[in-house]
């Protein structure tokens, strides 16, 4: 008999114990690092969006905890005891079989960041993230809850088909969270460390091009933790200096639209033209150098 409560009983506790904890000391180091070493000038109160983007984050953090997690790592645990799934039916070795999934996963969590952006009813929810006048750590807690729970379907489709165990799916959250904390950090890496890694994982640089006022900016740089994706797509856009960056989006630039109230309105309300200022005309740039070449 398949004992279905072995992932809930396990892995969660440990998750718990140890997942966390390291996503929380992660939070704390880069909002250190990044008040030591800023990337870009801030516009608004550093702890006025802490406050705003932690009580964001509380209802989150419930769905991400009660609903995202337990049906990742149940699903997860199922179709390992069915032996289903791609990687599953590979002849390969368990480690390259395991390499494999942790590819799969974050090849297919820049397809959902895609999807967030492409999908207009996704994008209400997304657009959440993205209003956020500054670009920070603190920026990494800004998910609606309804993104967290509409992601619950697809992240249980994608471990299934992958065939990600429990263990792997978990291990691959916890890295995707400490991903996630380290490029919306405002921390300025010395350029040339910087620009070696980008070629490997998102960092700071690339992805605060992705939080720009500039459409054709925003829609570019989609990876979450390996930089590949978008240059195997095409969808890198690293040339911009980050002191040419203007975070957010241009319908909402009023601090007053951007209250916790509001911001779990938001998707409830009619869309305005997200790439229009208040004014009606749309920011542009035009492209200055090599879109494959990082920028400091």
């Amino acid at each position: 008999m398949v004992d279905v409560g072995f992932p809930l009983v396990k892995l969660h506790p440990i998750a718990d114990l140890y997942g966390g904890p390291a996503v929380a000391l992660g939070f704390l180091l880069f909002f250190w690092l990044e008040g030591r070493w800023p990337l870009r000038q801030r516009t608004q109160s550093r702890w006025s969006r802490l406050l705003t983007n932690g009580m964001v984050v509380a209802a989150s953090a419930v769905a991400f905890r009660l609903a995202l997690i337990p049906a990742v790592v149940w699903v997860a645990y199922r179709a390992e005891q069915a032996q289903f799934g791609l990687v599953r039916w590979l002849a390969l070795p368990s480690l390259l079989q395991g390499v494999l999934a942790f590819l799969l996963l974050d090849y297919t969590i820049y397809i959902w960041h895609w999807l967030m952006h492409r999908v207009p009813f996704l994008w209400r929810f997304h657009l959440v993230h993205h209003t956020d006048l500054d670009l920070d750590v603190a920026t990494a807690l800004r998910f609606h809850f309804g993104e967290m729970l509409l992601s619950v379907c697809y992240r249980s489709v994608q471990v299934a088909l992958i065939g990600a165990g429990p263990v792997m799916a978990l291990a691959y959250e916890f890295t995707m969270e400490g991903a996630t904390e380290f490029q919306h950090s405002n921390w300025r890496l010395p350029f040339n460390a910087e620009r070696a890694l980008n070629w490997v994982i998102v960092t700071p640089r690339m992805h605060g091009i992705h939080h720009s006022i500039v459409e054709r900016e925003t829609n570019a740089n989609w990876s979450v933790l390996f930089s590949w994706w978008d240059r195997l797509h095409g969808t890198a856009r690293l040339d911009v200096p980050q002191e040419a960056v203007t975070i957010g989006v241009p319908a909402y630039r009023d601090p007053t639209d951007l209250t916790v109230p509001g911001l779990l309105l938001m998707p409830l309300r009619r869309p305005r033209p997200t790439w229009q200022l208040p004014d009606g005309t749309r920011p542009d740039r035009v492209e200055s150098g090599n879109p494959q070449t990082l920028s400091a």
